[in-house]
């Protein structure tokens, strides 16, 4: 077989440059990596590496060195080891074996012990026990689903290892046609926002970047194109999800559903926060009666088949194609997409929703890339009357809507995603209490917004500089005294009755979850307040009241609808968004390194897209494509 040959290839070039002595009895593919078994791995090391650096010059692809299962030590022998080696700072809380890969997994409170300077304290534990080592954070805060995925790979180890050896085979196959073109086919996220989808086409390979619902969307628009000739989930080499948010991945198992069987490439925060908003959007659309599109056998499918990937880790995901991920500062994990297609055939870079300022949660997005001919970049906030008031304004604002709120005896209501803005807001209230802007009120939390924030905590180094720093000297902000979690829905009325307070609940745009019921509870009083801080696409509920519904039906469980009255005090605080204004659109085109060809705007509606599109052909010498959904471009 073709497999067979490009293995034996790879092999045979390995032995060629490996080190005396190093015994090798096995080469694998394991998805993009190259897997070499050693009686003797601890040689690979020897001379700063070199001979390591000398295989992947040699064969053009990532190497793991693990030892042979012959040579292993047993796993009590191990663990006596790994606990002498290891200082016990660290706070290992579990170690497992998967005797299948030779992987020893040590999950600890604080990896960096586990590591080691430069991995120094790893190489060791390979060097003495001939397992690979690799580390995996605690989360200070409890996540069950971080729990639950790690506990799935665990079990489903052997049909994972499997799923990786024959995406192995497929990614290193040798390619059939020359690459004589690219096209980039519009599934979803063109001219509107939502169900974000596009089609990455050569003679080789299919590239699908995002798989997003519309959260506004009925059962004609809520999914992307999937039934363009062009799309064959049969043809697909990959998909690449930028973030967790639903318009980027909520169609993601329904991939799985009719047939998909390949790869998923992400950052590990989103694999882990994708998770968490999908079940939760199933059981809106259980709890609301509507078609279920997919189940959770689907979402544990998907899952099986991710591929986390971390920041600029360059990596082969078709023959002729090479994804990186870089920042993109929009919410925890999420990620540009550069796109290497060929020999330097052309380079594009999908900025999906990205934010080009620093804020309280996350560091400013990337803007230097190697190579750069097609930006595809999201247009959002893209009108000449989109530019959003600073960080320090924005914030003074808000903490003087909640103050004004609370010193009424009225309760503040903030509808957010459980992803990103929450966390944005919990941060600000949180200093605000503790610098004395604001009195000392409980900040209620509801819906899925702990279950996101745990999952926060496990990856400090994707945080600010700022706030990681603080969570590495015990500060950790999301444990605040302050912040209260509602467990159980029967806590709500005694939450509103017992006088001022802050609530943040999810939907952040009122399409379903707690804040409904919060809100059908407080709407009647005009002391309370309702406070917006993220984008609300057209159709949802919260655009509605911005643009002036003040009668809001609601549906009990038994279908029945009652009018409420909206009285409450109606906010906008746009400056928490996590996706850039018009200001950092422009600012990141100018400084963006190489500059573009050509630019593609997505990811806005059309009178945004034809502003922006506009202003950028005055000020800058680019190419301006505004593809419709359902439009094929060819850009090489």
């Amino acid at each position: 077989m073709e497999e067979d040959k490009i293995l034996v290839n790879i092999r045979n070039a390995i032995l060629m440059k490996s080190p005396p002595g190093a015994n090798i009895t096995g080469v694998e593919f394991e998805g993009p990596k190259i897997v070499i078994y050693s009686r003797n791995p601890v040689v690979f090391f020897e001379k700063n590496e070199s001979s390591i650096k000398e295989i992947v010059k040699t064969i053009k692809k990532r190497v793991v060195i693990r030892g042979d299962p012959e040579v292993r030590k047993n796993e009590d022998e191990t663990v006596e080891i790994i606990k002498q080696i290891v200082p016990p700072e660290a706070g290992i809380t579990s170690i497992f074996f998967d005797e299948i890969s030779g992987v020893v997994e040590i999950e600890a409170e604080k990896p960096g012990y586990v590591i080691g300077k430069e991995g120094q304290t790893l190489r060791r534990i390979l060097a003495e026990t001939l397992w690979h080592p690799r580390v995996v954070r605690t989360p200070p805060i409890h996540s069950a689903t971080i729990a639950q995925t790690r506990s799935l790979f665990r079990s489903r180890r052997e049909e994972r290892l499997r799923f990786l050896r024959e995406l192995g085979q497929r990614i290193h196959r040798n390619p059939i046609f020359k690459n004589v073109y690219v096209r980039m086919i519009s599934l979803g996220g063109f001219q509107e926002v939502g169900r974000s989808a596009i089609l990455v086409q050569t003679p080789e390979s299919n590239i699908l970047l995002d798989a997003g619902i519309k959260p506004s969307g009925n059962r004609h628009d809520e999914f992307p194109h999937f039934d363009l000739p062009e799309f064959n989930v049969d043809d697909l080499d990959a998909v690449v999800i930028t973030h967790a948010h639903l318009d980027h991945c909520g169609a993601l198992p329904y991939l799985y559903k009719y047939g998909y069987k390949g790869p998923v490439y992400t950052t590990e925060p989103t694999m882990y926060l994708m998770k968490l908003l999908q079940e939760d959007y199933l059981k809106i659309a259980e709890k609301s009666g509507r078609p279920l599109p997919y189940t959770l056998r689907e979402i544990t499918d998907a899952l099986i088949h991710t591929y986390p990937l971390g920041y600029g880790e360059v990596t082969d995901i078709a023959p002729d194609v090479r994804l990186t991920l870089y920042p993109a500062g929009h919410i925890l994990g999420s990620a540009m997409a550069h796109i290497h297609i060929g020999q330097g055939l052309i380079n594009i870079v999908y900025t999906s929703d990205f934010k080009f300022e620093r804020t309280k949660l996350l560091d400013q997005a990337n803007h230097r890339f190697p190579r750069v001919e097609i930006l595809i970049m999201e247009s959002t906030y893209g009108a000449s009357a989109d530019r959003l008031p600073s960080r320090e304004e924005t914030e003074q604002t808000f903490i003087d809507i909640v103050k004004k709120t609370v010193e009424r005896n009225g309760i503040a209501l903030i509808p957010v995603m459980a992803v990103g803005r929450a966390q944005e807001i919990l941060l600000v209230l949180n200093e605000a209490i503790e610098s004395e802007k604001l009195p000392e009120i409980p900040i209620f939390i509801e819906g899925m917004i702990d279950e996101a924030t745990a999952i926060h905590t496990a990856f400090p180094e994707h945080l600010s500089y700022s706030l990681r720093e603080r969570i590495y000297r015990g500060e950790n902000p999301f444990t605040s005294p302050y912040i209260k979690i509602v467990k159980d829905a029967s806590q709500r009325r005694d939450i509103i009755s017992a006088g001022p307070s802050i609530i943040m609940a999810t939907s952040g745009m009122l399409t379903g979850g707690p804040v409904l019921d919060y809100l059908q509870l407080l709407a009647e009083d005009p002391k309370n307040s309702l406070i917006f801080v993220s984008y609300q696409i057209e159709g949802t509920l919260g655009r509605k009241i911005l643009k002036g519904l003040r009668e809001i039906p609601f549906i009990d469980p038994y279908g029945k609808v009652t009018i409420k009255e909206l009285k409450m005090e109606v906010y906008r605080v746009e400056g928490f968004s996590g996706h850039s204004d018009r200001g950092q659109l422009i600012r990141f085109l100018a400084r963006i390194t190489p500059r573009p060809n050509t630019v593609v705007l997505n990811h806005g509606e059309k009178s945004k897209i034809r502003e922006l599109k506009s202003y950028i052909e005055r000020r800058f010498n680019f190419q301006i494509i505004t593809p419709q959904n359902i439009e094929a471009v060819r850009v090489r």
